[in-house]
Formats: structure tokens, sequence, C-alpha cells
């Protein structure tokens, strides 16, 4: 085996993404042939090689002409490629979408649809004047403060800029943009400038951030907001210019995230405390750290004496209590082996989960992105060896509040009714793409084996898995 160079270079990369390619095609042809009768269709086959193809060739062709350029150079083309991708895609699905199914909203649109119809109703009360309705209505319907940030937001935009669905994802297609340079400039800071290129890079290209800017969802917002959050509090503490805004702009996100998702919240608070308690003394001392963490646990009182803090001390109660959650709910759906769902079995693969769909009996959005999970699935090993790296390097204190927000978030999501969830497990994938590109860019000749070895184990496991999600309804 040959000797890795010390910088990423274009011959490994290409080497990763073929490795990349070449498991996912031979996953696909596998479960297909074996199990013909219910092999996905030809357009999700296409839809999925699409994304595939995307993301693995985009990187090896884009990174290795973009990561010599001139910083204001580099960072501009991250951000106009990203935003084209992410508009241009926008516009085009919603015309898609209604071709497919009669309406601008994706297949088997739930949530989407419901905020979309909420948020022009409550645009039409706001315009007629009526807008202490509306606050009357939000706390009325909804399920609390953190199913309202998104309700709202959809509001202001339908409010200031009239009832077009397309209006909304243009905003998701520039948090989407700008969210590249956000990852570029947290992974420079944290591992150096070529990991922060790498991340950016992914990012532009990750299929799966091209395509929530065409739903009506709010994943986009919320990862908009937590790494935003997470690149602000970096910055405040590694350049020690505590002015009111540089302070005020990181409470602000992570108050604002508490209206997306509460755990989302919740995670940011720990990162922070995390990361203060652990950063090496040159970045923050002995009273620094005092009065930093005296902050923080101020700051998690505040919110939990606020409605947010109801919603915390749910969380708190209902994500560890029902560890048997998913094996009881396809239990009574009455599938086979219901029992592998338990949290302790999945949590593991937290990195990982969930795998790539294959197979006829998933739902229409999730064949159509069955890609866009496949990638995620596979760069995962990157992240996970990540953790190994910082620890190897002894950097494991830069990587303090990386580590502490995403383990944390995924722990919380693994021992709860979205282990197995899409979405729910979105907001982690930044991180997981930066903590890749830290891996790869770091890479040593040993980690190579075991690359080999989790792509024979990602093969294993997605045949596996798609041969338990038909087993399960009886027709394997």
């Amino acid at each position: 085996m040959p000797q890795l160079p010390q910088t990423m270079s274009k011959n490994l990369l290409r080497h990763i993404t073929l490795f990349g390619l070449g498991v996912y095609l031979l996953a696909l042809a596998a479960v297909s042939v074996a199990f013909r009768s219910h092999a996905l269709q030809a357009k999700w086959m296409l839809w999925g090689l699409g994304e595939v193809l995307l993301f693995f060739l985009s990187i090896a062709i884009f990174y290795p002409r973009w990561k010599s350029d001139d910083p204001k150079v580099f960072r501009r083309k991250v951000f106009f490629v990203a935003l084209a991708l992410r508009a241009v895609y926008a516009f085009l699905m919603c015309y898609y979408y209604y071709y497919q199914t009669g309406l601008p909203f994706e297949y088997g649109a739930a949530d989407s649809l419901g905020y979309h119809r909420e948020a022009a109703f409550l645009s039409r009360c706001v315009r007629e004047g009526d807008i202490p309705y509306v606050f009357r209505y939000l706390f009325a319907t909804t399920m609390g403060f953190s199913d309202q940030g998104y309700v709202f937001w959809l509001t202001l935009v339908y409010t200031l800029f009239g009832r077009n669905i397309l209006t909304p994802r243009i905003f998701k297609a520039l948090m989407g943009a700008y969210l590249c340079l956000v990852v570029h400039k947290l992974g420079s800071r944290t591992f150096g400038e070529r990991t922060g290129r790498l991340a950016a890079v992914m990012c532009v290209f990750m299929p799966i951030f091209i395509q929530i800017c065409g739903l009506h969802t709010k994943e986009m917002e919320m990862i908009f907001l937590s790494i935003l959050a997470l690149e602000r509090f970096d910055y405040l503490i590694r350049s020690k210019r505590y002015t009111f805004w540089n302070i005020l702009c990181p409470i602000l996100l992570t108050g604002l995230s508490f209206g997306f998702r509460t755990i989302i919240g919740m995670c940011l608070i720990f990162a922070f405390f995390v990361f203060i308690v652990a950063s090496p003394a040159h970045l923050v001392g002995k009273k620094g750290k005092i009065v930093g963490v005296a902050a923080i646990v101020l700051l998690f009182f505040v919110f939990l004496f606020t409605p947010v803090g109801y919603e915390m001390r749910y969380i708190y109660r209902l994500k560890f209590t029902d560890l048997d959650y998913q094996a009881k709910k396809y239990e009574a759906e009455g599938m086979k082996y219901a029992e592998l769902a338990n949290s302790f079995i999945l949590a593991p693969g937290a990195f990982v989960l969930p795998l790539s769909p294959m197979v006829e009996t998933s739902p229409d959005h999730n064949k159509m992105i069955h890609g866009s999970t496949y990638v995620k699935n596979f760069v995962a090993f990157f992240a996970m060896l990540a953790i190994v790296v910082a620890f190897r390097q002894k950097k494991w204190r830069d990587f303090s509040l990386i580590g502490a927000y995403e383990l944390s978030y995924l722990a919380i999501i693994m021992f709860s009714f979205a282990a197995n969830s899409e979405r729910y497990h979105e907001p982690a994938i930044p991180l997981i793409l930066l903590m890749s590109a830290y891996a790869m860019t770091h890479l040593r000749r040993k980690d190579l084996t075991l690359f080999y070895v989790y792509c024979g184990l990602l093969f294993a496991a997605l045949f596996a898995w798609n041969w338990l999600k038909l087993a399960a309804r009886g027709l394997a």
C-alpha cells in the first residue's frame, strides 16, 4: 500500500471517491438483483445515482482546483456555486413536484403543507391588522415554543414578500450558501485551512443540503442557526474580542434555535459549557473559565424558567425513559424483528443511521433521496475516525466545541422516537462533513485499512438493512 502524503492529494481524494461510488453501485445492484420484485423503480435509481455522482465527482474535481485559491476568491466561488445550485434546484422542483403530485410540495407532504397553510392564513391576518390574533393562534394551536419559530418565520416572509412558495425557498438557498462559508470559518479556525476548505466544498455539493432548499420544512433554518451559533461562539473565544455584539450573537442565535427544535438549543448550551471548561489556558484562563461557566449556567437557568424550560424538562423525561419506543411502534404495525429497533442496539450507529433505503417499501421521498442518505452513510466513517485523530494529535480540546454538540445531539436523537428518522439526523450532517474533512486531511496508511473494512461492512449493512425492511413485512 502506498505511503500517504502529508496533504490531501488529488489521487487520494479520487481514491476515496471511487470507493464511495463503487460501494453504492455494488450495494444497489446486489439489492436490486436479490430482491428484484421489490427493486427500486428506474426513476428512483436515477435520482440516487445523480446524488451520489454529484457529491463524489464534484469534490474530486473542484477541491483540487479551489484549494490553492486566494481566500477571497475561494469564498466567492463557494458561495455563488452553492447559491446557484440551491436556487436553481428550488425553482425547478416546484414544477417537478407539481407534475408528480399536483402540488408544489414533496411526496407525501404533511408538515410542510401544514406550515405553508398556517403561514398563509396568519400573513393575511397581519395584513388585515390583527397582529395580536397571530400570537394567540401560535400559542393556542402549536405544540410548544419549538413549534412556533418556523411558522412565525414563514408568516413574516409571506407578509413582506407575498404568499409565493418560491420566496422562502430562495431564502433557504441563501442560508444554505452562507452555511458553506460558516463551515469553512469554523473548520479553518479549529483544524486548519486545508480542513476548512475541504469541508466547505463538501457542503457545497452535499446533495441533501441542496434538496432541503426545495422543501417547505424547517431543517435548513435550524441547521443554519445552530452552526452559525457554534461558529460565533468559537470566534468569541478564540478572538478574545468580548464586545457586546460578539457576546450577544451566539446567545441570540441559541434562543432562536429553541423556536425550531428544543434539543438543538439544549445541545448548544452544553457545547458552550464544555468548550469553556476544556479550552486550553491560552484561550481561556482560570478566571475566564469561572466567569464563562457562571454566565452559561445563568443563561441555562434563564431559559429554564421560561416557556422553553418546560419543553427542556419534558424532553429530558421523554427521551431517556422509553428506549423501546421504536420497537413498540413496529410491533404494533405487525412487523417482524421489531425488537431490533431498541435504542441500545441502534445507538452505536448514531453517525451512520439511517441507512439508505434501496427497495420499494420505503416512502417516495425517502426513495428519492436514498443517494443522499448513502453519502452520509459513507462519510460517517471519517467523522468517527476524526474523534480518534483528534486524540491522536492531542487536539481534543480544539475539538471539544464541535464534539460536544455533535455527540450530545446524536445521543438524544438515538434515545428517542427519532432514532431512525432521516429528518431528525439532518442537523448533525454539517459537523459530520467537517469532522470527515478533518480525518481525510490527516489520514495515515493504517487508517486506509480501516476504511476498506468499513466499506465492506457498509455494503453488508445496506444489503442486510434492505432485506430486513422486506422481511419485517413478510416480503422476503
